[in-house]
């Protein structure tokens, strides 16, 4: 963890973690002057200035980094699919794997069904899937979404444009008698996207939202441990 640099979002997380650890006023605290973030020593540092103990750095740190990624995709500019990326630098249990199921199920309101084929499981409903996959230190766990319906409307809606520019080229050539009729597809074309268009800003923060939620409990359920050469 000591190469890897927090972005300024990410330190103000770890010190609002780490002085609520030490019942401790929050403070304002510096960040990285060249733009590419601080190490976990440079955050130590800085703790001690302000009297925070290493310590609570390390493991502030190491819930922020296990609380995982989130990651997007996007269609248009739109949010289409969504997900979230946790590194454990452990190995899941079966325990807590089950637990996480129970949760899952839970969050989303949805059965799903699970599958494991060696030390990879996965826990998938229609397009909502979560898996476990291991690494060199542990497990990684991916959970992402893709909202499929508001995809097939917007493309539909797409496809309905372009007949509605090619009926248009053909009224101005004179090979259709209905100079309005591209008028009326293009109107379709258009409602059919903004339907789809619609409907994505409302999932992709309800589900980043959830994700989030089920990435914070399942860190606060794991025991926390401190890199041997963090501090």
């Amino acid at each position: 963890m000591t190469d890897r640099r927090f972005n300024d979002e990410e330190v103000a997380a770890i010190f609002q973690r780490a002085t609520e650890a030490q019942q401790d006023p929050g403070r304002r605290l510096p960040s990285g002057e060249s733009g590419e973030g601080l190490t976990l020593a440079e955050l130590q540092e800085i703790g001690r200035q302000v009297g925070i103990a290493p310590e609570l750095v390390v493991h502030a740190a190491a819930s922020r980094v296990q609380a995982g990624s989130p990651t997007s995709r996007k269609f248009l500019g739109l949010p289409i699919g969504v997900g979230r990326t946790i590194e454990l630098d452990r190995h899941l249990s079966q325990e807590e794997w089950e637990r996480l199921v129970v949760d899952l199920r839970e969050t989303f309101d949805a059965r799903g069904t699970t599958k494991q084929e060696g030390s990879f499981r996965q826990w998938t409903n229609g397009n909502l899937q979560v898996l476990v996959e291991p690494t060199a230190n542990g497990h990684r766990i991916r959970l992402s979404t893709v909202k499929a319906d508001a995809r097939a409307w917007m493309r539909g809606g797409l496809v309905t444009l372009g007949g509605a520019a090619v009926t248009a080229i053909a009224a101005l050539v004179g090979a259709t008698s209905h100079p309005y009729l591209a008028i009326e597809i293009a109107v379709i074309g258009a409602g059919q996207f903004a339907i789809g268009a619609i409907l994505l800003p409302g999932w992709a923060r309800l589900r980043r939202k959830q994700m989030e939620e089920i990435s914070g409990r399942l860190t606060l359920a794991l025991p926390q441990s401190t890199p041997p050469d963090a501090v």
